[in-house]
């Protein structure tokens, strides 16, 4: 289980500090699947999830939408037959903060469980 994952978070302040690049690579660590992304101008952490069908990404979507609500914290979801892109960043400084990383791997976290916990056709892919 990942340490981020445990933690709890809440929105991130507009008067928090972007996470420096050393301490980005130091989080990276514990979600490694994750990429930092510079989209206009602003980084972001993405992870494209590879999953059986449609119905499983909506589901996997869906759980990720309850973290999102709990941690007042909402990604991009961008949702496609077989796969779904997951993009955290903090809107409110326009860059990088613990509370991605955190999101990162609660998300992580989500897909491990659906992969191993339900047996129905619906299932994720293991590839």
């Amino acid at each position: 289980m990942h340490l981020l994952a445990q933690q709890n978070i809440s929105a991130t302040p507009k008067t928090a500090i972007q996470l420096t690049s050393v301490e980005q690579a130091e989080l990276s660590v514990q979600v490694p699947d994750w990429e930092v992304i510079v989209s206009e101008g602003i980084e972001t952490l993405r992870r494209v999830y590879k999953l059986k069908n449609f119905l499983t990404a909506m589901e996997f979507a869906n759980q990720i939408s309850i973290i999102a609500e709990q941690g007042d914290h909402h990604p991009a979801l961008l949702i496609e037959w077989g796969r779904v892109t997951v993009t955290w960043w903090s809107h409110s400084i326009g860059g990088l903060h613990l509370n991605d990383f955190v999101m990162a791997a609660k998300t992580d976290e989500i897909y491990i469980c659906l992969l191993y916990t339900s047996p129905s056709p619906r299932d994720l892919s293991t590839s």
